[in-house]
């Protein structure tokens, strides 16, 4: 329940009246026709294309390389010297995939949703925020602290552009707060999981296919593993956070063997783990290591390591945060559904944040996690790009109040 009243004064109307949906729409689509997925990357047209995007709109912007043709980009509002408010989102966006209407692959408009890949996820959010940032200056609203869009690189994979930011930052002034763009539909979360992916590798011997028992199967030791992998995330389900869930666990790919003739002496399973906003990594790694050392892979005359190759953490936001209460008021006078605070399945680099320059996080954003990013003919509605828009726009003006158009 929110403690702030939704009302919307004078002066925050006249910032709300130079939102308009359709222009964060076109925006979206400029973004999401330009080409680039992760995996590999190459989110440096896109990044390139929101600078000039920002710049035409009066931010100040910075493109920084992260790795060769991937940039984060950092579009500030100015506002006065006290600390700001940083929207946060990514310009990479996974591959198409299979299942794809041919007439929306492209990105397309048509009956009030914007159609393409990253739609939702999270190009969308991006240009609400530009537009609502934009609409704020636009206005002649003086701030009592800078409003800051990240628009971070490898979101969908390693993390390295919020890394990079968070490095590159290190013993700057800190943000009062932090709201990232991700697909909630219109919710207010304030916790999330986290992520992790575990490589097991398991080394046995090699032997004639004719003669198996004169080797050790590598193959079969991991299937040993895999079976307690699932018993784990059975396991789990019995223990949930009461706002994001249980852990879970999903092998996602196994790699092993050279030939069918012959005993396979490499396997290699890699693993999702979703973490709980209070876990941490090489906690979860020693449990993990622990229980595949007691389900008999230790009897099978292999040797296997365990090892974490990407972390991403969880956090939770107390409900009595002030970025909380204004943020989801802000929701309410913007017009937003009021689902209630809430918590999210999925992972974001806004755990990145939190934890690491322990800023309060929320997440929010237009369209759906669950039921469209990451999925074919993914969209998100006009209207809730506007709805995202005001919801920024209003609470970067009650978080850094300074004065008047």
């Amino acid at each position: 329940m929110t403690l702030l009243p939704a009302a919307v004064t004078a002066s925050e109307a006249a910032v709300l009246e130079l939102i308009r949906p359709a222009e964060i729409a076109e925006l979206a689509l400029e973004l999401i026709r330009i080409p680039g997925v992760n995996p590999p990357g190459g989110e440096g047209d896109r990044a390139r294309a929101l600078a000039t995007a920002c710049e035409a709109r009066g931010l100040h912007v910075r493109l920084s390389e992260v790795t060769e043709d991937r940039p984060n980009l950092s579009a500030v509002l100015p506002g006065g010297p006290g600390t700001g408010l940083l929207f946060l989102g990514h310009t990479d966006v996974v591959p198409l995939g299979d299942g794809w209407d041919p007439a929306l692959r492209a990105g397309t408009i048509r009956d009030e949703r914007l159609y393409g890949r990253g739609s939702a996820d999270t190009l969308g959010g991006l240009a609400a925020a530009v537009v609502a940032m934009a609409a704020i200056g636009g206005a002649g609203v003086s701030l009592r602290g800078p409003i800051e869009l990240a628009a971070v690189v490898d979101e969908e994979e390693n993390g390295l552009g919020i890394r990079h930011l968070l490095a590159s930052r290190r013993g700057a002034a800190r943000w009062a707060g932090c709201i990232v763009a991700e697909p909630t539909d219109l919710q207010t979360v304030v916790a999330a999981r986290g992520d992790m992916y575990l490589e097991l590798s398991i080394t046995g011997r090699a032997a004639h296919s004719g003669s198996p028992s004169d080797g050790v199967n590598a193959i079969a030791a991991a299937a040993t593993a895999v079976a307690e992998i699932e018993r784990m995330h059975h396991e789990s389900a019995a223990a949930p956070h009461p706002l994001v869930g249980p852990v879970t666990y999903s092998v996602g790919t196994i790699h092993g063997g050279s030939g069918t003739s012959i005993v396979a002496a490499q396997c290699c399973v890699m693993i999702d783990r979703r973490v709980l906003p209070e876990e941490q990594p090489a906690a979860v790694v020693a449990a993990v290591r622990t229980r595949l050392a007691e389900s008999g892979l230790n009897e099978r005359d292999v040797s296997w390591q365990l090892r974490s190759t990407m972390e991403m953490p969880g956090f939770e936001t107390a409900p009595s945060t002030l970025l909380v209460q204004v943020t989801d008021a802000a929701l309410a006078a913007a017009g937003g559904p009021q689902r209630g605070l809430g918590g999210w399945s999925a992972a974001c680099d806004g755990g990145f944040v939190a934890r690491d320059a322990r800023v309060p996080t929320v997440v929010l954003g237009p369209g759906s996690i669950t039921t469209q990013a990451h999925r074919p003919n993914e969209s998100v509605g006009i209207a809730e790009l506007g709805i995202a828009a005001r919801a920024y726009a209003l609470a970067a003006l009650r978080l850094l109040p300074g004065g008047r158009p």
